[in-house]
């Protein structure tokens, strides 16, 4: 039985498409007096979070619009430290590892008794703060309070780079910072707003690949009651959030022109225009941008706007891949590992010299995300021993006997064979065919977003 003392007036936000799964949980957690809210994919779950505070999350993998684990990565960086209870009938140590990677606390096979949630809810009630609003201000409590790691490198030129942001940490000059994808670019935009006047206000991330146009545009900023079908209430936007604190951009080349003209005007007048409002918002906002991208060669592209780009770009930065600085693989290394080994409750242990030099000699296609995640597998997998190199699985893009012949094509047309192939060969699961390419999924997502834009859909299902 669960054991409702102190947790009746506690909220539980269920993000299930399966209906039937919905009105089981529903009524069983009901019947112990929690509060149960029911959102149906992703972007619902996302904006149940915001209204609803829950203390509690369980989420499915499988859903449709944006998926559970996407869903639980988005609110990891949104701040939230709720516990987030990841269920999927399609488990297995690869789905677990990835879930623990993004933040999920616990995970559940389906079927699942239902005594086990009982306990593990349980478990988990007496490990968390109270609910509500008083979970918000815990929140951000534990935000303030959390260890100050920064971000981990003996790399020289990042060093150098973690230097002047600091130094420019205490001014109002847009930040804008590039590199590829997992080499730790939000890690590094929280570490300028730690060190700045702000610290002690907001930090908002919104990720502009992750949603499309229109919503970004209400996520950004805010919507007046009856602005669109479905506008039920007034909302303020990201803009507002980080009133007098920071709010990063992520991935903001995935903008698109017309959302861009817009996020000009905030960046010269100070001001937002909620949708459906005549009457503007005045916000002080530090404004951090990164991308995966070369914003300039965009900008010559004609894929970002010039002005919006010199706006953002006071202050440039750029993050080298992790296969430039090797010397940062071994520190990575130990720091996910011992995180890992804690997280796991395993004996410390090493890392052999054997399997340590072949992590130093990899390509890191993914950078420290990747690494995040071999070493995470490896930990797993390696028992209470010392890690070494069988612990530690690599999965490297496999081609096929059709690419085994002399290539032909642009490198755009081999890319965007191979990326289908590979989805094909994982019967669409994203997943699993970004970690195969060594890539991430969200790269994936862009890759496949600008196949459709260019050809007006796939025949694969993706």
């Amino acid at each position: 039985m669960i054991d409702t003392e102190g947790g009746a007036s506690r909220g539980i936000l269920v993000v299930e498409d399966d209906e039937q799964l919905q009105s089981a949980l529903t009524h069983a957690l009901s019947q112990h007096g929690y509060a149960v809210t029911v959102a149906r994919d992703g972007y619902e779950g996302l904006e149940r979070m915001e209204r609803e505070a829950p203390w509690l999350v369980l989420t499915d993998l499988n859903l449709p619009g944006k998926g559970g684990m996407e869903f639980l990565r988005e609110v990891r960086s949104q701040g939230y430290h709720m516990p987030v209870v990841v269920m999927t009938a399609y488990g297995g140590v690869d789905a677990a590892v990835e879930a623990l990677k993004y933040g999920a606390t616990d995970f559940l096979q389906k079927p699942f008794p239902l005594d086990r949630l009982e306990k593990l809810i349980d478990q988990l009630k007496y490990e968390q703060p109270v609910s509500g609003l008083d979970v918000l201000r815990e929140q951000e409590r534990n935000r303030r309070e959390e260890p100050r790691e920064g971000f981990l490198t003996r790399d020289p030129k990042v060093l150098q780079t973690i230097s002047m942001l600091e130094m420019v940490a205490g001014s109002q000059a847009t930040i804008l910072i590039q590199g590829e994808s997992g080499t730790g670019k939000e890690v590094l935009a929280r570490h300028v707003h730690r060190h700045s006047p702000r610290a002690s206000q907001p930090f908002v991330a919104i990720n502009c690949a992750a949603l499309p146009e229109g919503l970004l545009e209400s996520e950004l900023f805010g919507y007046e009651k009856g602005a669109f079908t479905g506008a039920l209430a007034r909302r303020c936007g990201k803009f507002e959030l980080a009133h007098q604190g920071t709010l990063l951009l992520d991935e903001i080349g995935e903008m698109s022109l017309g959302l861009q003209a817009k996020l000009l005007r905030v960046l010269q007048e100070r001001e937002v225009d909620r949708l459906g409002s005549r009457q503007p918002v005045q916000v002080d906002v530090r404004v951090i941008a990164t991308t995966n991208r070369n914003l300039a060669q965009e900008v010559q592209a004609g894929r970002f706007r010039e002005d919006v780009y010199y706006r953002l770009s006071v202050m440039p930065f750029t993050i080298p891949p992790l296969r430039d600085r090797p010397e940062d693989v071994q520190l990575l290394a130990e720091y996910f590992a011992n995180r890992s080994l804690r997280r796991n409750r395993r004996t410390p242990c090493e890392i052999s010299e054997e399997a340590m030099s072949h992590l130093k000699r990899r390509p890191w296609r993914g950078n420290v995300r990747e690494l995040e995640n071999v070493i995470e597998r490896g930990v797993l997998l390696a028992g209470n021993g010392p890690l070494r190199m069988e612990h530690f699985q690599f999965e490297e893009p496999v081609l096929t006997a059709n690419h085994a012949s002399v290539p032909s094509g642009t490198i755009w047309e081999m890319e965007r064979e191979l990326i289908l192939k590979t989805l094909e060969r994982h019967d669409g699961n994203r997943t699993h065919a970004a970690r195969t390419l060594g890539i991430s999924i969200r790269t994936l997502r862009n890759k496949l977003r600008e196949y459709r834009q260019l050809n007006g859909g796939l025949s694969l299902s993706i």
